[in-house]
């Protein structure tokens, strides 16, 4: 007999007299047929349903009981699926039997599954609880019918159960948003451990990227910016970008990236993109499977108006090759050194002269274009002699002089002049170029290492320092003729490129983007973190955010002005932070167990605590501002009431019941209860006001309503989560303030936008890429004008505009696959 005969004959059978009918049932159905031994999944009992000893839903509840009255906390069950029977009512136990039968299969052992149809053939049209009745007639008369969806997650099972007044599930949300995302803003620059990284372009526009984006920054005019100023993006990069080189007509630009991989674990291969800095568009890809681990350096040659571009790569031989811009083909390719290459130049003499600088060599090399045969030209190399000069660690850069001499900086802070001798007519075919450079002068110019040199149009010359910061502009003869340092805190210098006028552009080792002139000195136009990235937050009615990460920098951003407002040393790794609703004061967790309360406009540490010894992953106060709720790796939620200011705490309790670290919680609209997540894909719910109590009937949840919505499992969020997933595919989820979208960050680079509630296994969403890295964290701004998204490893913070935000709702459209922007179609400008 299948199961759907043996609900009718427990229909038929539950009446006046329970007993008579459970004893006529038993012929029915034996007990082993009906509760295999060793079945797992969600079983259901008739007083309560069960999951091998967790309660789920009640009877209704009886009248005049309150929530926390005794009454309501029932006796906890044993499940029926040959786990044992409830001491009590025989006919309890024979039901509990009966109504088990359908669904005591094993779980899938796929990573993860939906199982919207899990109670009882998933009739959606019938509430879970039927009209009221009388005490003896209760069981009968409670609909145990479509009240819940089940996913799995390694395995796991994870029931989340549907609110009382969805009535369908084909009711919610099925399309993509009408929303969409612009990139409107990106902080940070890559200086910290990248070169050829910052140049200005003919329109006057610097040129610089970060992650996978290249930003195209004009100083001053337009709207927002420190001083004024604006963004344009290229993304049409699949991964980070390494390296920069600008064309001689000061409008194209070619980008080199590294190396990747796709989400389902598929290399990506390393590129040169040559594209046009006013449209925007890519006009060549060169090198698509020609590289290995990704670009390392890349010039355009300059005597024949950058008719060709040489690329160095990262794999272990560092390969050197020549292309044809125009056509994208291979001219000429030879092994290039063991050790790194940290430079790369055409001779703006003569096209034919390549010089390549990195650890312990200076390379001089001649090429023959083999009358423009593709593949058919040959390089030769000619090592630089140090003779008598004592041969640097490094060299790091290198600069042509107009005479044709050629100046190198290296790790020793000298500035070493190679002049040019005669053509090596006594080792014909042995690799003599057709000329030979040798040292004809040295100067001693920092301390430490010289990280940049750039040749300015009046022909004077630029060096960078490392250890000292100091920037000097040499004269003929290396003369030292003014000189500046870079403030401690921006780091060393890293790149420099000559602005309008006597305007100078600094880039940093600690990922500052500095503006200014030697007799002025410098300030900061773009600023951002220098480590991976975790804790993020937005002001509850400004628009400002803050951030903090690996890098021990507390930072808040003016999302108006695109600026940094300030930043202060936490002295340890800060991994999650939330405002107070005053907006006055700001919670920030630390990876030490500590965390600190400080006042946004003094930056004062105001109150000092530490909970456990492991590391905090999420903070956040209750919306009324008079709860504190902060969660820990030790897989505790810690409670403390806070005054009215938000500047004063104490503890108020502990929530003690989830078996592993603390992922993400929520607050109640009346601030009353929490929903949080752990490592172990629970989804518990905790009475604060009511002494810090875990709810362990879960179904009387589903109808409460949360403040926010970050926790990543939910009903309302469940459909987010990708087929295949691991449990690890998402690592933030932020619920707009208006209540229609949701943002995801996922471990893939990628920023993802839903309707909200996602409550359909697979929901299609709008897909946008830029990060280089895993998205650790969005957030929507206090009036969802904006969304900020934070790269991990990247250190990137973007800033993207929400556009198509107006109108009563979302409209309800069903795209036949995930739509992801194209690269022609992800650009801004």
């Amino acid at each position: 007999m299948g199961p759907q005969p043996l609900r009718g004959a427990v229909k038929s059978l539950v009446g006046p007299s329970l007993k008579e009918g459970a004893a006529a049932a038993v012929a029915l159905a034996p007990l082993g047929a009906l509760a295999p031994q060793g079945s797992s999944g969600l079983c259901i009992s008739h007083s309560t349903l069960t999951r091998h000893g967790e309660i789920l839903p009640p009877h209704p509840p009886q009248s005049g009981l309150d929530r926390n009255s005794p009454g309501r906390q029932l006796p906890r069950p044993t499940c029926y699926c040959g786990q044992g029977a409830q001491r009590g009512r025989k006919e309890q136990a024979l039901l509990g039997r009966l109504l088990c039968t359908r669904h005591c299969a094993k779980p899938s052992t796929s990573s993860i599954s939906f199982s919207p149809h899990d109670i009882l053939g998933g009739r959606w049209g019938k509430d879970p609880l039927s009209s009221p009745g009388g005490p003896g007639s209760r069981r009968s008369n409670y609909n145990l019918e479509g009240i819940s969806v089940k996913m799995f997650l390694r395995g796991r099972p994870i029931t989340m159960y549907i609110p009382s007044g969805i009535r369908s599930l084909e009711e919610l949300p099925s399309g993509p948003p009408p929303e969409t995302l612009s990139l409107d803003w990106v902080y940070g620059y890559r200086g910290r451990d990248s070169r050829s990284n910052l140049f200005v372009l003919r329109s006057g526009e610097v040129v610089y990227f970060i992650a996978c984006v290249v930003v195209l920054y004009r100083p001053g005019g337009g709207p927002g910016g420190p001083g004024g100023g604006g963004q344009r993006h290229y993304r049409g990069h699949t991964d980070c970008v390494r390296c920069l080189a600008v064309h001689p007509d000061g409008v194209r630009v070619a980008s080199g990236q590294t190396a990747g991989v796709d989400k389902d674990g598929k290399p990506l291969q390393p590129v040169v993109h040559v594209w046009d800095s006013e449209t925007l568009l890519k006009l060549q890809e060169i090198g698509l499977g020609a590289f290995e681990r990704g670009v390392g350096a890349l010039a355009f040659s300059v005597a024949d108006q950058g008719a060709f571009l040489c690329v160095v790569d990262d794999s272990n031989e560092h390969m050197l090759s020549v292309w044809d811009c125009s056509r994208g083909s291979k001219l000429a390719e030879i092994k290039s050194t063991n050790d790194s290459v940290l430079a790369v130049g055409f001779s703006p003499r003569d096209s034919s002269c390549i010089v390549t600088s990195g650890k312990s060599h200076v390379h001089f090399w001649n090429w023959s274009g083999g009358a423009g045969v593709p593949g058919n030209g040959t390089l030769t190399r000619k090592q630089g002699v140090f003779g008598k000069y004592k041969k640097p660690k490094f060299i790091p850069c290198f600069v042509f002089l107009p005479d044709g001499d050629i100046l190198t900086g290296d790790s020793e802070g000298n500035i070493l002049t190679w002049g040019r001798s005669l053509s090596d007519g006594k080792t014909p075919g042995r690799g003599g170029a057709k000329e030979t450079y040798g040292i004809v002068a040295q100067a001693h110019a920092h301390e430490g290492s010289i990280f940049a040199l750039c040749l300015r149009r009046d022909g004077t010359v630029l060096s960078g320092g490392g250890r000292d910061r100091r920037l000097v502009q040499w004269g003929p003869g290396l003369v030292a003729l003014q000189e500046a340092e870079i403030p401690e805190h921006f780091g060393a210098v890293r790149a420099i490129a000559e602005g309008l006028g006597s305007e100078l552009l600094v880039g940093t080792t600690k990922n500052a983007l500095l503006r200014g002139d030697l007799a002025q000195g410098f300030s900061p136009v773009i600023q951002g973190h220098t480590d991976e990235l975790w804790g993020l937050c937005t002001h509850p009615f400004q628009n400002r955010f803050l951030t903090c990460g690996h890098d021990r920098q507390l930072c808040l951003w003016d999302g108006e002005g695109h600026a940094l407002a300030w930043s202060i040393d936490l002295k340890e790794t800060g991994l999650c932070a939330d405002f107070h609703p005053s907006g006055a004061v700001v919670a920030v967790g630390l990876n030490t167990g500590r965390w600190l309360v400080l006042d946004t406009e003094t930056r004062e540490i105001v109150s000092d605590f530490t909970d456990g010894n492991e590391q905090l992953s999420v903070v956040r106060y209750s919306p009324d501002g008079l709860y504190l709720a902060i969660g820990s790796h030790d897989n505790m939620i810690y409670i403390y009431s806070v005054s009215s200011d938000g500047a004063k705490s104490s503890r108020f309790g502990r929530c003690v019941g989830h078996s592993s670290f603390i992922t993400h919680l929520d607050w109640s609209k009346d601030g009353n209860f929490i929903m949080s997540n752990s490592g172990d894909y629970e989804i518990l719910y905790w009475d604060v006001a009511g002494g810090c109590k875990l709810l362990r009937n879960r179904y009387e949840s589903r109808d409460r309503e949360w403040a926010t919505y970050t926790c990543v499992l939910g009903f309302h969020v469940y459909g987010v989560w990708p087929d295949g997933s691991d449990g690890t595919d998402i690592n933030s989820l932020c619920r707009s303030h208006n209540e229609r979208v949701v943002a995801v960050a996922d471990d893939f680079c990628k920023v993802h936008l839903f309707q909200y509630p996602c409550a359909r296994a697979k929901a299609p969403s709008l897909v946008y890429g830029g990060h280089g890295s895993h998205v650790t964290s969005v957030r929507f701004t206090h009036n969802d004008s904006h969304l900020i998204s934070l790269g991990g490893k990247d250190a990137s913070i973007f800033q993207w505009r929400v556009l198509g935000a107006g109108g009563a709702g979302p409209a309800l459209a069903t795209p036949s696959r995930t739509p992801s922007l194209s690269p022609a179609s992800s650009l801004d400008v």
